[in-house]
């Protein structure tokens, strides 16, 4: 086990050009984004060469505390979060390193899912700026902005954490984080995302998340497809790693929906874990933290003790993942961006406010609790997404209006070709769709929540970026 961290980081200072937390955000943002870039003829090939030669630099610290690396189209922050959380009541410090950042990108690199403050995550970036002109000469080009924030990540938690929680950025051959030997390799799921990067076919897919695994490794696989799980069970095979199948080695028992929250019952290869409450809402929660526990498990090669889980999920929180931000109206933001979150949405909506009743949330007392007034979805897609996917799996029939809009991000589909994928979908529909098209998020929020009126329920959904500045603007 990794010495004990310690709590302030780096005790020596740090010599190199960033003094202030400015200045280390600045010199990250001056290199290139390949996130404001996907999909674009800007994009680079992949390879893992910049972040092989800057972990040999520093030392290799992804080797000094063991991994669980999460791959998979949706969840797979979800699922590092709770992992964190369980890995926490057993009495470990979990580094995480998730992305994209909801807040600030200090929320990128997380200890015990508390993001750096300002002090530690300069010192953790300008220990990747004092060595970052000796991967340039070898490599004949800069790190860029995820490799030196993952870079950043593995080297604070060689110091500052006793196991890391992973997340992979996409896909996962390929990915920037897959420079360790992870203990535990975690797949959610394997969905039609990407495609254009990391397709053309799902099996495609599944063989680049499968990428992630590696030698003895055990495998938390929550992809249940027998063709897609055929490929992940063959990269084990050749990797001499073991397979833990969701339905078949570990899964969600029961699901009793409750105030606040659900009562979960989930049974993993070392037994059952009965009725657990957790105050997050829909079914792929459930199984996200089906997939957590088994994980920890996975890691640990032992049962966890019930009251450590049951401490560990008491208080987890999700930013933006079907998250309740305002009242008068009912404002819910949620991060899904692909047919298969909109999907997971639209369950959760049915099962938690479509039913008439808002009373499942949790609501503070005084707070609203019918759907009397208007049902607005206000949603914003960036490209290669498809927002006309994305809306008939998501359903609109509920909606009474809708609010197209746009972050302010470089891939930001505008209003208007938003407002008219919402209108092809919504063709054939009995009752009328109100839809406008809103400049910002802002206003697109204001617009939404004068039409619902202070009863009725505003949804802000399509992009993670949509949801992060809706829910920025939202708490001041």
């Amino acid at each position: 086990m990794n010495p004990e961290p310690s709590d302030t980081g780096p005790t020596e200072a740090i010599s190199g050009p960033l003094r202030d937390y400015e200045a280390a955000v600045d010199w990250l943002d001056s290199h290139i984004d390949l996130e404001r870039l996907l999909g674009s003829a800007e994009a680079t090939p992949p390879t893992l060469d910049r972040m092989w030669t800057l972990m040999g630099v520093l030392g290799d610290p992804q080797d000094s505390v063991p991994t669980i690396h999460i791959t998979g189209t949706n969840g797979k922050g979800s699922t590092a979060r709770l992992a964190a959380a369980l890995l926490g009541s057993c009495g470990l410090a979990a580094g995480s390193y998730t992305s994209p950042h909801i807040e600030r990108v200090n929320d990128r690199i997380t200890v015990a899912n508390e993001p750096l403050d300002d002090e530690s995550f300069t010192l953790a970036i300008s220990e990747i700026a004092v060595f970052e002109s000796m991967v340039t000469e070898r490599c004949g080009e800069r790190p860029n902005y995820f490799e030196v924030m993952a870079a950043a990540a593995y080297n604070w938690f060689a110091s500052n954490a006793h196991v890391n929680v992973i997340e992979v950025g996409m896909g996962g051959r390929w990915d920037a984080t897959n420079v360790v030997d992870a203990a535990v390799a975690v797949i959610t799921n394997v969905g039609a995302d990407h495609l254009e990067i990391i397709g053309p076919t799902l099996a495609d897919v599944a063989a680049e998340k499968a990428g992630i695994i590696s030698a003895g490794a055990i495998v938390v696989c929550g992809e249940t497809a027998p063709d897609l799980v055929e490929v992940v069970a063959a990269a084990a095979a050749e990797a001499s790693a073991d397979v833990w199948r969701r339905g078949v080695d570990w899964d969600v028992v029961q699901r009793q929906t409750a105030v606040g929250g659900q009562l979960v019952s989930i049974r993993t290869p070392f037994g059952e874990h009965a009725d657990h409450f957790v105050p997050l809402h829909g079914a792929h929660q459930a199984t996200n933290v089906a997939t957590a526990i088994s994980s920890v498990e996975a890691f640990f090669g032992r049962r966890i003790d019930d009251d450590v889980i049951a401490a560990a999920l008491e208080s987890v929180s999700l930013p933006a993942r079907f998250e309740i931000i305002a009242q008068a109206p009912t404002v819910v933001i949620d991060g899904a961006h692909n047919p298969g979150g909109a999907a997971a949405l639209r369950d959760t909506l049915a099962e938690s406010l479509w039913v008439g009743s808002t009373s499942s949330l949790g609501h503070p007392e005084g707070a609203p609790t019918s759907t009397d007034g208007a049902k607005v979805l206000v949603i914003g897609a960036n490209r290669p997404h498809d927002p006309g996917a994305f809306c008939e799996a998501l359903d609109l029939d509920p909606f009474d209006a809708v609010v197209a809009t746009a972050a302010a991000w470089p891939r930001a589909i505008a209003p208007n070709e938003i407002a008219a994928a919402v209108e092809h979908a919504s063709a054939g529909r009995e009752r009328p769709l109100q839809i406008t098209g809103a400049d910002g998020v802002g206003e697109a929020l204001q617009h939404a929540r004068d039409r619902a009126g202070r009863e009725g329920i505003v949804v802000v959904s399509g992009s993670l970026y949509i949801a992060a500045e809706a829910r920025r603007l939202l708490r001041g």
